[in-house]
């Protein structure tokens, strides 16, 4: 996926009079360069949020404790509890949990250094054996249907570029969007929880009401005032309301056809195989995979039960005229 989107570049750089490993290593570098950018300009914020960790987590064991009670009270057959006792026990939890929590915390950044190691290889050796991967794929078909396999193969990559490029974009917009909702709204940090919300809106479904949750929760925690959680809520649903309508179809486009029923298995799925990356990543899969069994009769049926169109349009797009500039 990172190496269609990294192709343009790489393209622009052969053109430039660069071969083929030297394109590739310098678009992987440029990639990482914007994200270290990224990371070093909201990391001032996180330092500043940082300060306030401790007193927002007092806040919250304090609110989980008072709702345990108030339940405690209105139903009977609990045992009752003292809120002191109750506060200390769970204070105790945390501490015995601590040294949990830095094995899996160093295990956890372990496997992800592991896989952005395997990423950025596989990245590279896909984008300098282009070439010879398009190839072989068009060997296992007869020569009077290569025509064909090669246009699906553009159509694929066309999907994945198309959703990634049109996530960054979306990203950018829904970051900036929400930032300057939150600064004219008053809380802590604009910018970090402006863009960590746009950030999980890129999960489907689940993303949108988690990110707008946690700027919520932090504004109840550290002010007063019902009305700026209510504000916050309010203009996260607006915002997300104009992005699902409007933003979304206009830049991503209708290269997702995924219906919602293939859309939640491919996000439980993608959840369950490679965690949040698999959430985001298996929905353009999917799409992908309906977009090669279009192209093979035996195949529609899948096709059929993961997209939007009927039969009848997935028979006169059997053999589309593609007036894609190819990828390979």
């Amino acid at each position: 996926m990172i190496s269609f989107i990294l192709f343009p570049v790489v393209k622009k750089l052969e053109s430039w009079g660069l071969n083929t490993i030297l394109a590739a290593f310098f678009s992987i570098l440029l990639m990482f360069l914007l994200i270290i950018g990224s990371v070093t300009l909201f990391s001032t914020q996180i330092l500043q949020l940082s300060e306030d960790v401790s007193d927002f987590g007092d806040k919250l064991m304090t609110l989980f404790t008072d709702a345990i009670l108030y339940f405690n009270k209105n139903v009977s057959f609990v045992p009752q509890l003292e809120r002191d006792d109750l506060l200390y026990k769970a204070q105790g939890f945390l501490r015995s949990s601590a040294g949990s929590l830095v094995q899996n915390t160093f295990n956890g950044m372990a496997s992800f250094l592991a896989g952005l190691l395997s990423t950025i290889i596989y990245t590279f050796l896909f984008l300098i054996y282009r070439t010879n991967l398009t190839d072989a794929f068009l060997k296992f078909a007869e020569d009077r249907n290569r025509n064909k396999v090669l246009n699906m193969l553009r159509n694929v990559q066309k999907v994945g570029q198309q959703y990634l490029s049109g996530m960054a974009i979306l990203f950018l917009i829904l970051g900036f969007a929400n930032s300057i909702g939150l600064l004219i709204i008053g809380i802590d940090s604009p910018f970090l929880f402006g863009f960590l919300a746009a950030s999980l809106s890129i999960i489907p479904y689940v993303g949108p009401t988690l990110g707008a949750t946690i700027p919520v929760l932090y504004a109840f925690m550290s002010t007063d005032s019902l009305w700026t959680p209510a504000a916050i809520a309010g203009m996260f649903w607006f915002i997300q309301t104009i992005e699902s309508n409007f933003l979304s179809p206009e830049i991503v486009g209708s290269s997702m056809n995924v219906n919602a029923l293939a859309a939640i298995f491919s996000l439980i799925v993608g959840g369950y195989v490679r965690g949040i990356a698999g959430m985001v990543l298996f929905l353009p899969f999917a799409a992908m995979l309906k977009l090669i069994c279009n192209e093979f009769e035996q195949l529609q049926p899948v096709a059929l039960m993961i997209g939007n169109q009927g039969y009848d349009e997935i028979k006169i797009n059997l053999h589309p005229k593609s007036k894609l500039k190819g990828w390979f």
